[in-house]
């Protein structure tokens, strides 16, 4: 399963301590020997401050007590490079930390920063102090403290460029606590200045966009609605043209989002769309299990692909956990892939055949004939399909099923509807008046 793990297509689209989550889950499914994953970690931690974490890894991969020199000097440096920053920023950590002074801070920036110059000698200079500790206080690991440092930085930071950079940092900081909805409150601020910002060439914001989306997986497959979330976000026109443009491997968790998720099947069928379209650049047992299903109506291929679905599930740092549902009921997703996914075959099927014989259904759905006949009377009975089980013969015999020209009025205007607003938000975010608000 390691020639479908994406870490190594992930990983430059991320922050490198957000990486290391993908590190540990790789190390506990061993998909790679675990020195390569230890060597790995070690690499990462050289740009970073968090060298006693790197000191823990090298003695535990060489198996000594003894450290390199250069790792003792860092240390050494990165003690004294924080009590630098420390004392910078302290005449403003000292404000902060007082309940009653912070409510004196207002919306108005420029206010902010007269208060602070004339009341308590905090100039531009203890400012950026505080970003520059914040930001070495997320290099060492202290995630906690650099968000709450990034959060007030951006209450006083009059530069753009300064401020997204900050709430980028702390947006990573509220991921690696998994803090998911502050998180998600925090990927959608960063979106909406990614949709108005004018940067410096069309290239910059697809990469931004590039990047939101990465960073999105966090928390859409950990947030009780980031199944929705996710729908929403990648299936906007200028993320859907990002994804095509630069990150097609993407299509592998927009794909399952739709699969596991009952209400929004109106958009399977764009999404085969796209998937067929960009066949050629990326493919994984999920995309072309919707590839052999919908686009060849391969029973066969599809059946093959969703074995080895239920594998790449299973080894993929973000699907491959457990996730709460809205009864806080820890369910693999996995269970919910493959339960869709068969109701999937078992619609497609029913579509082009009068009489299906059960014990071939059986085989197509990776099931045994008992369960799968338990399976199809439950599915005929909840979904109130027109369908008769007849035991004695082993076949289901299905009734017709088409749409009456009512319905199809009713389904497609609520696409038309979706589309619409997804349009209208967009045309709103690019106004010159939305922007200038901004």
């Amino acid at each position: 399963m390691a020639d479908y793990d994406l870490t190594s297509r992930i990983a430059p689209h991320l922050d490198r301590h957000l990486v290391f989550p993908l590190l540990e889950f790789l190390q506990e499914r061993q998909l790679y020997p675990g020195d390569e994953i230890l060597k790995a970690k070690i690499e990462l931690l050289s740009e970073t401050n968090m060298v006693d974490y790197a000191m823990d890894i090298h003695k535990s991969l060489y198996h000594t007590e003894e450290l390199p020199q250069d790792m003792v000097d860092r240390r050494v440096e990165v003690v004294a490079r924080l009590k630098s920053l420390e004392e910078s920023a302290a005449p403003l950590i000292t404000f902060l930390q007082n309940a009653n002074l912070v409510q004196e801070i207002r919306s108005d920036k420029q206010y902010n920063l007269q208060m602070l110059n004339d009341r308590f000698q905090i100039g531009p200079a203890q400012i950026e102090a505080l970003y520059q500790y914040a930001k070495f206080q997320f290099e060492c690991g202290n995630y906690s403290g650099a968000a709450d440092y990034l959060y007030q930085y951006r209450a006083l930071c009059t530069n753009p460029d300064r401020s997204l950079s900050a709430l980028w940092g702390k947006l990573a900081a509220e991921i690696l606590m998994q803090n998911w909805d502050v998180a998600l409150e925090e990927l959608n601020h960063v979106k909406e200045i990614i949709d108005s910002k004018n940067f410096a060439s069309p290239l910059n914001q697809l990469q931004n966009r590039i990047w939101l989306m990465h960073w999105s997986l966090f928390i859409f497959f950990n947030h009780e609605n980031g199944r929705n979330g996710i729908i929403d976000l990648f299936f906007q026109d200028r993320y859907l043209n990002a994804i095509q443009t630069n990150a097609h491997h993407l299509l592998r968790y927009v794909a399952t989002a739709v699969i596991v998720n009952k209400r929004r099947r109106n958009m399977l069928k764009e999404l085969i769309k796209v998937i067929q379209q960009e066949q050629y650049c990326y493919k994984d047992p999920i995309t072309e299990f919707l590839e052999c299903l919908y686009v060849n109506y391969d029973f066969e291929g599809a059946q093959k692909k969703l074995r080895e679905c239920e594998d790449l599930i299973m080894n993929d740092p973000f699907l491959g956990k457990r996730v709460e549902d809205a009864n806080f009921s820890a369910v693999p997703l996995r269970d919910e892939f493959l339960e869709n996914a068969r109701l999937f075959i078992f619609e497609t099927y029913c579509r082009i055949h009068q009489c299906i014989d059960i014990a071939m259904l059986s085989e197509k759905l990776n099931m045994g004939y008992d369960e799968a006949e338990r399976w199809i009377v439950n599915l005929v009975r909840n979904a109130k399909l027109d369908a008769k089980i007849d035991s004695k013969s082993g076949t289901v015999v299905m009734g017709p099923n088409h749409l009456n020209v009512y319905e199809q009025i009713i389904e497609n205007t609520k696409q038309l509807t979706v589309r619409t607003i997804l349009l209208a938000k967009n045309v709103v975010d690019s106004s010159p008046a939305a922007q200038a608000t901004r």
